[in-house]
């Protein structure tokens, strides 16, 4: 196998002390190694070191005193839809609010109507493009929703071309059930189809994929929601939930109860809530994209941390409420709204999220074994991702070994 080595480095390894998701004031451990080296064999890290590099028969590369970190992974996306909403944003500029919008038959229904008429294929190379903006800033793995479809047959296309896409990706494509979008049609009858013969279809079809739900106004309710993810649960599958993005409806307290593994948005949730959320085995996914898009409110994120609980951050890449690609820019988000520290930052990027997918055993830290996922900053000083507005984005991203060139549409 090809061995590459990358010399004179400012490593942040990210090295995990204890196994799942960082807490509290463990998110402020990078782990840095001031000046050393990392040797790729093939698609794994072979080593990791202080100093100077010992002698290797391979390629070196001299990164000349830059950052070296684990690769990001956006652990929320909604990257596989049809359409365009650039007339919603016109809407929102003129005082419309998003719930309105959603009502009015806009938002989550307008892409779900154009995305319904689109082939497979269509949605595959509208994954591939998607893709591509993201790997341009570093991101090696990506987890994906389906939830434009709300029928059956458009569901699966969407969890169709997911795994057309992953198989062929040098990353993680990890897709996700998000049957509980919206509501189409009916409520009880709409809510008791995706509950009582969607999931179990999707579950014999693709296996026991995570199951998401939006629990929100003009969405579904905390009882069907509970329903869905009691189904969920006893079919194997893990528990996500989109909770109190608007609203407290008070599912947050349900989806804890009943073991999720993500609680995502938080940003309507009390202080009381949020230290329930703290002292939970759940990981808090938070999206800053949306507040930046639509009302400039974000979750209690320093609030979550000292109180000792997990967050990861996310892109939320879709295209009404967060069109953004760029996880260094969700990094600099979450340092000035969500007023994480620039480590808390990095590992909510990186470390919590690939635990938010339950892939840390492969990526999130560079460690001997591990996937040879890694980003080289354009400087030496890994604070610049937190103080600058995207512009630190790697110069140079390595997925499983490989340097990316992302002109090619399947980087």
């Amino acid at each position: 196998m090809h061995r590459l080595i990358l010399v004179n480095a400012r490593i942040l390894t990210l090295a995990s002390k204890s196994p799942g998701a960082r807490r509290g004031a463990a998110m402020r451990d990078l782990g840095v190694i001031e000046h050393g080296y990392v040797v790729m064999n093939g698609d794994k890290i072979e080593a990791v070191g202080a100093g100077d590099a010992p002698t290797f028969n391979g390629d070196e590369v001299d990164v000349e005193g830059r950052v070296v970190m684990p690769a990001f992974t956006d652990c929320h996306t909604h990257a596989c839809f049809a359409g365009e909403r650039y007339g919603e944003a016109a809407m929102r500029l003129a005082g419309k609010p998003y719930l309105d919008i959603l009502a009015a038959g806009g938002g989550i229904m307008s892409t779900v109507r154009a995305t319904r008429a689109a082939s497979t294929d269509e949605l595959v190379e509208g994954i591939r493009a998607r893709l591509r903006q993201m790997r341009t800033t570093g991101t090696a793995h990506v987890e994906i929703k389906s939830g434009y479809g709300l029928e059956q047959a458009a569901e699966f296309r969407m969890l169709d071309a997911i795994e057309e896409v992953g198989r062929h990706d040098l990353g993680r494509i990890v897709p996700t059930f998000l049957g509980a979008h919206a509501i189409d049609g009916d409520e009880a009858a709409y809510c008791a189809r995706v509950t009582d013969e969607m999931l179990p279809a999707m579950v014999a079809r693709y296996g026991k994929l995570a199951c998401d739900a939006y629990c929100e106004k003009n969405a579904w309710s905390r009882a069907a929601t509970r329903r869905l993810l009691e189904r969920a649960k006893s079919l194997g599958c893990p528990l996500r939930v989109h909770v109190d993005q608007f609203n407290e409806l008070g599912f947050l307290d349900d989806a804890l109860e009943l073991g999720a593994r993500t609680v995502d948005h938080l940003e309507a949730s009390s202080d009381a809530a949020i230290a329930r959320v703290a002292k939970s085995n759940a990981i808090a996914v938070l999206l800053p994209g949306c507040g930046l898009t639509l009302d400039l409110r974000f979750a209690n994120a320093r609030a979550l941390i000292d109180q000792g609980g997990a967050v990861a951050i996310a892109t939320n890449l879709n295209p009404g409420s967060s069109p953004m690609t760029s996880m260094p820019l969700a990094i600099a988000l979450a340092a000035r709204f969500l007023r994480l520290t620039h480590e808390e930052a990095i590992v909510a990027a990186c470390w919590n999220s690939a635990c938010a997918l339950g892939i840390e055993r492969e990526t999130g830290s560079i460690e001997p074994g591990k996937n040879a996922d890694l980003v080289v900053l354009p400087g030496n000083d890994e604070r610049a991702l937190a103080y600058e507005w995207g512009a630190a984005a790697p110069i140079s991203t390595y997925i499983g070994g490989n340097l990316l060139d992302c002109s090619d549409i399947w980087c």
